[in-house]
């Protein structure tokens, strides 16, 4: 769903993208005219093999068993809306022609024609003004018209896109992430807590993790140095502290993005190629979006059970917060679905209204284990699956990561009795149509949670309930 994850490949999309269209030429001139001058398996752990491509279709891997390494070599998707490199260097956009000048006794007939009009407006208007004028003097006495002094007061309603923007804007941030070599980007993140934390996405600040530097600067220019607290790859949601934090932050309120019905309206803050303190608009055009997403740096890829938007989501805008109609934060914007490259100069794609988000629920959850141990903890089956590219489900392999067992004896899938080449169709009420969906799927829920999953074996449907384990840390 570089900024937003943004610029994510989308695990099996419908459809792939609307091919642009050519604008049809120009209709010949008249002969008397003038003429003029955008792999991991279900436990965490990745398998190896390239992804679906960065277009429509969703990440996927080869049919070859996954790897035992962590991160997963992330499928070449599409990058993140900032790529978590904020803005770059460059002009803005395309360069302007001047278009040819005009003769110059055409130019001069033209003002002519304009204040000769003018001239013969004015007068007749001016005399038909004092017939008027005179008339009613004779038969009323007088007629004053007086204007109003101003256009009177602006009242904006806490509930109107203005409202909420004035309230939650102070309680976001620009965040500049500086790797020991000087590398780095511009993301967004806002107020979780009045202890100083800051959420925003783990690829937002990943240049800082070792050793770098972070600044966080609010909209009235008061800018903080800031540390990594914590960082989750697979979510792709971090978690940053403010040194010397003032005692006067107010946290954004948390909704519940369960709740969040297509249709919704929805407020994007954050900072596309790097302007900073912007805000967009737009509604929430599907949930439980399936979305594996990487920065085109050769680190893992993220996975997501996301919020799709069309608000309008670009590089800079990854890490800020996803708002409904009161000012509630639903997701955190991590990624976009693109197509080539964008403008500003950078080389970067823009938004093409396919906005994507993580649920706040899930990064609220994330935030706090963070917050907490410094680490992620992520829910897992203990299988290994496919990433191949497919729309009839997310099939056990065969073999698992580095030669290791594809179902992990003694764990959750194991004490279901799953078995390699069983197809998992469906989690719960949701439908599995790759790899990569019911990771996404498994990661919207916390470890000890009880699932039913459905899967087939020998052509058959069968159900069974597991309770999923954890896995802590990205390694």
């Amino acid at each position: 769903m570089s900024t937003e994850n943004e610029g994510t490949a989308v695990p099996p999309a419908p459809s792939a993208p609307p091919v642009p269209v050519d604008a049809p030429a120009a209709p010949a001139p008249q002969a008397q005219a003038p003429q003029g001058p955008y792999g991991q398996d279900a436990q965490g752990q990745a398998p190896q093999g390239p992804g679906a491509s960065g277009d429509a279709g969703h990440p996927g891997a080869s049919s070859s068993a996954p790897d035992p390494s962590w991160p997963p070599p992330p499928p070449p998707t599409a990058p993140y809306g900032d790529g978590g490199s904020g803005s770059g260097p460059g002009g803005w956009g395309s360069s302007y022609q001047q278009p040819a000048p005009k003769s110059g006794r055409g130019r001069g007939g033209l003002v002519a024609a304009v204040l000769v009009a003018a001239l013969v407006a004015g007068g007749l208007g001016g005399g038909l003004g004092y017939v008027l004028a005179k008339d009613n003097d004779e038969s009323t006495g007088s007629t004053t018209v007086s204007a109003s002094a101003n256009g009177g007061d602006v009242k904006r309603d806490p509930g109107t896109t203005a409202g909420v923007a004035a309230k939650a804007l102070p309680s976001t941030v620009t965040i500049e992430a500086e790797s020991t070599s000087g590398e780095g980007g511009t993301g967004t993140g806002f107020v979780f807590d009045k202890q100083g934390h800051i959420v925003t996405n783990n690829h937002v600040v990943a240049d800082a993790v070792d050793g770098g530097k972070l600044s966080a600067t609010f909209p009235d220019g008061k800018k903080y140095d800031a540390e990594v607290i914590g960082n989750a790859q697979g979510y792709d949601v971090a978690v940053i502290k403010l040194k010397n934090a003032p005692s006067d932050l107010k946290p954004l309120t948390l909704g519940d993005s369960d709740k969040v019905a297509v249709g919704d309206s929805t407020i994007a803050i954050g900072a596309p190629f790097g302007l900073s303190d912007t805000v967009t608009t737009g509604i929430i055009s599907a949930k439980n979006r399936p979305v594996a997403s990487s920065d085109g740096s050769g680190s893992q890829a993220s996975y997501m059970s996301a919020l799709q938007t069309d608000a309008s989501i670009n590089p800079g805008n990854s890490g800020g917060p996803l708002l409904d109609a009161r000012g509630n934060v639903i997701g955190i914007n991590s990624a976009i679905q693109s197509t080539g490259n964008g403008g500003f100069g950078t080389g970067q794609s823009g938004s093409i209204g396919l906005g994507f988000a993580i649920p706040i629920n899930q990064a609220k959850y994330v935030a706090q284990e963070l917050i907490k141990n410094g680490k992620p903890v992520y829910a897992k089956i203990g299988a290994s699956v496919s990433l191949d590219d497919s729309s009839d489900g997310a099939q056990i392999t065969d073999q698992g990561a580095g030669g290791a067992a594809p179902v992990e004896p003694g764990g959750p899938a194991a004490k279901a009795g799953l078995k390699p080449g069983d197809v998992i169709i469906k989690l719960d009420d949701r439908v599995i149509d790759s790899g990569p969906t019911l990771i996404g799927e498994i990661w919207t829920h916390q470890p000890g949670d009880r699932v039913t999953i459905t899967y087939e074996r020998d052509g058959k449907q069968r159900t069974a309930e597991v309770t999923l384990g954890s896995r802590v840390g990205d390694n």
